[in-house]
């Protein structure tokens, strides 16, 4: 169900409220970043204790303009989805129905073709190496698909998202595609999104170099992944500090 156009007084009796402002920032901060894909691309949260009920972006919606009353309630179970008169993307209901179905642990699922992150996916090898300290915190966390066929309907949908079966995965790079990151709360997931693109950019640069690349080692990067898992409030007040931004510049986003 569809919800846009309420007043904020309104709005904020919404199911799910604080999710919704939580998702509806990180769309637009995404915007903002230039890691959206025009009308395409679409992130999701589980707002029910199995994760098989989750909010989503509307169809074909700009994420520079979705507000927290324009999420759309779509339960993985239903097989009757796309009958739907506001339905979503079908893509969005193959790759994210098939994971909040399947990998409850996954809570919230951001699909994007950040232009770093897709070069890394269009690579031989797609896995990024722990070459600086962004680039760690993904050691023995990110799964890459070699295997991509098509888009992602249902079929190719339930095929990803067995390879999130392990609760320590926190990204997929979809090989030929993008990426697809996952966690426990929107703040979460947009973290771990927003530094694997960084990390991305900053290993595509140096492969520009030619240069040998000054890779950390094993234990090194084990040890900063772990530390960075345990790292105390980081993630949360990161989205807190954007919500404050929008809240200052465009708070139309908690409408």
């Amino acid at each position: 169900m569809s919800l846009a156009h309420l007043p904020r007084n309104e709005a904020t009796n919404l199911p799910h409220y604080q999710g919704r402002v939580d998702l509806a920032c990180a769309f637009r901060w995404t915007a903002r970043l230039n890691m959206h894909e025009a009308v395409a691309n679409h992130f999701s949260l589980a707002v029910n204790d199995d994760g098989t009920q989750f909010l989503m972006n509307p169809n074909q919606v700009h994420f520079s303009r979705i507000k927290a009353s324009d999420l759309l309630t779509i339960d993985a179970n239903d097989p009757a989805t796309m009958n739907r008169p506001n339905a979503p993307d079908p893509t969005a209901w193959g790759l994210h129905g098939a994971v909040h179905r399947n990998c409850p642990h996954a809570r919230c699922v951001l699909h994007v073709h950040s232009i770093h992150a897709t070069v890394l996916a269009s690579l031989a090898d797609s896995l990024l190496p722990p070459i600086d300290q962004n680039s760690a915190m993904f050691f023995g966390r990110q799964v890459v698909d070699d295997n991509y066929g098509g888009l992602a309907f249902e079929g190719e949908g339930e095929r990803c998202s067995r390879l999130l079966a392990d609760p320590r995965i926190q990204v997929m790079v979809m090989g030929n595609h993008g990426i697809l990151v996952v966690g426990n709360t929107v703040a979460e997931a947009f973290n771990r999104m927003y530094y694997f693109e960084r990390a991305a950019e900053t290993y595509i640069k140096a492969l520009w170099t030619g240069q040998p690349l000054r890779r950390l080692s094993d234990a090194v990067a084990s040890k900063v992944a772990a530390e960075m898992d345990d790292y105390p409030g980081q993630a949360d007040r990161h989205l807190e500090e954007l919500k404050a931004i929008l809240d200052e510049q465009e708070p139309a986003y908690r409408n």
